[in-house]
């Protein structure tokens, strides 16, 4: 019996996903919640599972297509009612198996089933690199590695990267050739004749192992590169332009002491007891914004233009920005303000490790009632966050720098670090954004303070 697997409906009303790479091919035998393929939504890449056993008889797209929600994706050839394999749910009248709603959501593997494929991990052993911006910068404020200094996994298939390794052709080198899209073997063979592997060779060696950057000819005959936009990075130019062009966006500024804070990590740090509790600068920055809001409920609010109402919310949903090399995400910490300090790091870190892999569902990406933008990874003081949709406030966090300061009538070397807060002008105003940033930046100064707000 021919079993159609269709695009499943991969929440927060999104309709299309382009496929990133097959796992499977036509001929080969899959298990039940064996990972077919991965596909790339504009706000992140998700791994499908097979609501089948059976063998894989049809791929209806190929690696680079976008397919609707609801478009047939692949086709199984799998064992009757009667068979030792079945569907994830009961087979459908007319011969056509029915396939479960959502992805991952399915029967569990049966006793007698094969065993589930690992799934491909993110990034190759030794070319990963953390661009997930989670974390607080040091001291020095060490910027993250520039982009010449980003080796991402090239994007290929299985059949094609064994192609490769059989001519001898490095696939990063390739990916370096073609752009931001998936590799074929028509590249393979273009590259290998282009540098001469000759079908066993090896392929050239870049200085400190980068790649170098794909060149074109513009039409003035100097060279530029041309990057297509799509998935999570289209999704997110998009957010930002609505969210730029709607709220009017303020931003103040704040620097602060935060000499208490360091002094309190450290102590934090030689406490056995919190061992496998990565508490850092920004899990206190997130504390602190969390025993803030209720002070400024406009800051967690947000405007319903077709009610004409400002909606303020009785929780915390926070955001915590991230950047990766597919784009901007900002994943999010549900109902933040019942965490404790320690809870909060650990699902600061926890977002951290999704990110890294490009794993975020969907459904952790929608509904932040506010955000904090962490920019002091990049060696960078201050900005001008914008406001992600929806969302009434956002707090960029600096660097943290040790540098000479005011302390009880004298100059004395602190750790100082600058708050930078963009607020929707139509829902909260200048007095109230400023009592707001002034409340975090005071428990950052001092975290007792934090023992005297409600």
């Amino acid at each position: 019996m021919i079993a159609e697997f269709r695009l499943p409906d991969l929440g927060e009303g999104l309709t299309e996903a382009e496929v990133v790479q097959w796992l499977v091919a036509p001929g080969d035998t899959v298990a039940l919640n064996q990972t077919l393929a991965e596909v790339e939504t504009a706000k992140a890449v998700v791994e499908l599972p097979s609501p089948y056993e059976g063998v894989v008889s049809t791929l209806h797209a190929g690696a680079g297509d976008t397919v609707a929600v609801g478009a047939p994706l692949i086709a199984f050839d799998v064992e009757g009612a009667d068979g030792a394999s079945q569907s994830a749910s009961s087979a459908a009248a007319g011969g056509e198996a029915q396939q479960p709603n959502l992805v991952g959501y399915g029967a569990a593997p049966s006793s007698q089933g094969r065993p589930q494929r690992r799934a491909r991990r993110a990034a190759a052993a030794g070319r990963a690199v953390d661009t997930a911006v989670l974390e607080a910068a040091p001291h020095d404020a060490t910027p993250a590695p520039s982009v010449e200094e980003v080796v991402e996994r090239p994007r290929s298939t299985p059949p094609v990267r064994a192609y490769a390794k059989r001519l001898g052709v490095d696939l990063v080198l390739v990916a370096a050739a073609v752009g931001d899209r998936i590799i074929t073997r028509a590249d393979i063979d273009d590259y290998a004749e282009r540098v001469g592997t000759g079908g066993g060779g090896t392929a050239p060696s870049v200085d400190a192992g980068r790649p170098s950057r794909p060149s074109f000819v513009a039409g003035d005959g100097r060279p530029e590169t041309r990057i297509p936009v799509r998935g999570v990075r289209r999704h997110t130019a998009a957010a930002m332009v609505e969210s730029a062009f709607t709220a009017p966006h303020v931003t103040v500024f704040h620097t602060v002491d935060v000499t208490a804070t360091m002094e309190l990590l450290a102590s934090l740090r030689a406490d056995r007891s919190l061992d496998g509790h990565r508490i850092g600068p920004l899990a206190v920055v997130a504390k602190a914004v969390c025993l803030a809001l209720p002070r400024t409920p406009g800051l967690n609010s947000r405007w319903d233009d077709a009610a004409g109402e400002i909606v303020q919310h009785g929780f915390v949903d926070l955001g915590i920005a991230a950047a990766t090399e597919r784009g901007l995400i900002v994943p999010i910490i549900r109902d933040a303000e019942t965490l404790t300090l320690s809870d909060l790091a650990d699902a600061v870190a926890a977002l951290a490790t999704t990110a890294r892999a490009g794993k975020t569902p969907p459904s952790d990406l929608a509904g932040g009632t506010f955000s904090i933008s962490n920019i002091g990874v990049f060696g960078v003081d201050a900005g001008t966050p914008i406001l992600p949709p929806g969302q009434s406030g956002i707090i960029a966090v600096g660097a943290i720098r040790r540098q000479p300061w005011e302390h009880r009538g004298e100059i004395a070397l602190r750790d100082v670090m600058t708050l930078s807060l963009s607020f929707d002008h139509r829902v909260v105003d200048g007095a109230e954004g400023a009592r707001f940033l002034k409340d975090v930046a005071d428990i950052l100064q001092e975290p007792g303070r934090a023992m005297l707000l409600r």
